[in-house]
């Protein structure tokens, strides 16, 4: 039972993720307009999901392994290119468009949907089957109603971070994201036999983060962690990151993107500040000026007498 409750937080906080933080980007960026088709892309992949789950449990027929890979593959290579792109939109300030925002919840949620559907239902099946109940069921539900609430704190926290951090953090936490997805469609492709490329496992941490512990849980649905990755993944993951981050944290490449209306803001506190402290230093000087015809006039005074 704790197991299909991990994997439902695990594939949840993947979904999610990715509509969180881009609800996060529109709200900041005063575009609370354009979550219409974020919650749309998020619904009909919600939707779709269910009906390739009916499709599994009434139909006759089940997709190959090798099918289920080529799938989950290239819906993650797409979702990663497409995460990716929305990175940069958001790096630069530029308003993203209604399509982009809709494919992206929609790629966010469906591919995660699929993949529970695909992998999930027939555990869960099997599992109410023995127990005689809908306990199983329940149990993937509540992990993926947990990864929601995650999800919404996320999103809070991240309205909480000042404006110019927002946009590293958002950002940076999307790249992370966006390469372990793109390692996992790659080597996805390599297991549908379309793509080739190194084998074997590059290292072994099962013993530090488990993939069954609930912190192993948070990092594979959150960045697509696993401890056992292939030599090709790890090489997918460092290829990718690498100029992702730098293209990221450059702000010399992006030229006038780099937070302009809160450069402005910030000079203009600047200069009302300094004009504060003229116009204290000039209220100083004038304080001394009297002062000074004051004490010159006493001298004048004294002198006549």
């Amino acid at each position: 039972m704790y197991g299909i409750y991990l994997i439902g937080l695990r594939q949840g906080l993947a979904a999610v993720v990715v509509v969180c933080v881009l609800a996060a980007y529109l709200v900041r960026t005063s575009r609370r307009d354009a979550l219409r088709p974020v919650r749309a892309g998020a619904g009909v992949a919600v939707g779709l999901a269910l009906a390739f789950g009916c499709l599994l449990e009434f139909g006759s027929q089940e997709l190959t392994v090798e099918a289920r890979k080529l799938l989950g593959g290239s819906l993650s290579v797409l979702a990663a290119a497409l995460t990716t792109w929305l990175v940069l939109g958001m790096r630069r300030r530029v308003p993203l468009a209604a399509w982009a925002l809709f494919a992206a919840a929609f790629l966010a949620v469906g591919r995660e949907g699929l993949e529970t559907a695909q992998y999930v239902w027939a555990s869960v099946r099997a599992a109410g089957d023995e127990a005689g109940s809908s306990g199983p069921l329940w149990m993937l539900l509540l992990g993926v109603a947990t990864a929601v609430l995650l999800g919404v704190l996320l999103h809070r926290g991240l309205l909480r971070i000042r404006s110019v951090r927002f946009f590293t953090w958002a950002g940076g936490m999307l790249a992370v994201m966006a390469a372990g997805v793109l390692a996992y469609g790659v080597q996805g492709l390599r297991e549908a036999r379309l793509l080739g490329g190194p084998s074997g496992t590059a290292f072994d941490i099962g013993s530090v983060v488990p993939a069954d512990s609930w912190y192993g849980t948070l990092l594979a649905g959150v960045f697509a962690f696993r401890p056992d990755p292939t030599v090709l993944q790890v090489w997918v993951w460092v290829l990718y990151l690498i100029p992702a981050l730098t293209l990221l944290l450059a702000p010399v490449w992006f030229g006038r993107s780099v937070g302009v209306e809160e450069q402005k803001a910030t000079d203009e506190k600047a200069e009302a500040r300094d004009g504060a402290r003229d116009g204290d230093g000039a209220g100083d000087g004038g304080d001394r000026l009297r002062d000074g015809a004051r004490r010159a006039g006493s001298r004048t005074d004294g002198d006549g007498v």
